[in-house]
Formats: C-alpha cells, structure tokens, sequence
C-alpha cells in the first residue's frame, strides 16, 4: 500500500504531553497563533484554591497576546484545552475531523499512520494516545487518505512559528 513504511512502536504518550505548544486561530485576526506553557525554559504555576495552574499565553503575528492562568482544562477535540480555541491544525477527513496541536502531535499521526508494523508499548496506567485514536485512523484502508491529510496540514503551519519566535 502507497505510504507504508516499516515498523513503528508506540512510544507511550498521551495528549497532553503536546499541549505546551499549540497551534490555534486567532480570535482577532483568523491566523494562526500560538498557545503556549513555557515562557522561556521555566513553567510558571500558581495555586488557585485547591488547584495547582500553569500560565499559558497566546500569542499571534497579528499582536494579539492574551496572558492568564485557565482554570479548567478540556483535552480531547479540535480546540485548544486552554483558551478553548479552534485548534489551526483541523480538517475533515474521511467526513469526520482529523486534528493535532502541533508538528510533533502530526509527527507522531504521521508515523503511526503510515507503518506497516505497529507495536503497542506497555502502557503503565492508562491507554496512550495511540490507543485511543478512533477505529477509522488506524484503519489500513483510510491509510492513504489520513495520510494525505496530515501532509495537507503540515502545509498550513508558518514557517519559523515556535516557542522561540
């Protein structure tokens, strides 16, 4: 099959381990911008009540720059789990929405998706993100078509956009 490489081995994450950089619409101009945890090396976190919060900011070309503590968080859709903004990296595919937070979160789709061999890593607690991706992304038969996708949104992303721009 067209795309197929070799083995690939889960390497255990989950999604939240991609939400220090996500890639979002801006709420004031439609571009792309950032959201993110690390200000320079360091996260910052603060106790609000009971909960411990880190800082994120989101920061866009247009100027827009919006700097908070969000209370809750939301993983698992096309919005950043944060501000709860559309993420930039979201497309229909196959008639359902293919999404990731960043290259690396595209990086990982693409590697599984494309493997002709996948292993599962022995996950400690819970299931990793690759394991709770649904039936149709990891179907041999939508292989060509999540491919195709994840290759049209590696397009989308600005060249030199990252924490340290």
């Amino acid at each position: 099959m067209a795309g197929t490489t070799g083995r690939f081995t889960d390497p255990g994450v989950k999604l939240h381990h991609f939400a220090d950089e996500v890639l979002v619409r801006c709420p004031e101009c439609g571009g792309c911008a950032l959201v993110l945890a690390r200000l320079g090396d360091e996260c910052e976190h603060r106790w609000i009540g009971d909960r411990e919060h880190t800082r994120r900011r989101l920061r866009c070309g247009c100027g827009h720059a919006v700097d908070a503590f969000p209370g809750s968080r939301a993983f698992g859709g096309p919005a950043d789990p944060y501000f709860r903004l559309p993420l930039w990296l979201d497309a229909e595919c196959r008639g359902r929405r293919l999404w990731a937070y960043n290259p690396a979160h595209l990086d990982l789709l693409e590697g599984y998706v494309g493997a002709g061999l996948r292993e599962r890593a022995t996950a400690p607690a819970s299931m990793t993100l690759l394991a709770r991706l649904p039936a149709w992304v990891k179907s041999a038969k939508h292989r060509d078509d999540v491919l195709r996708t994840v290759r049209r949104l590696r397009a989308t992303v600005p060249p030199g956009l990252s924490a340290a721009g």
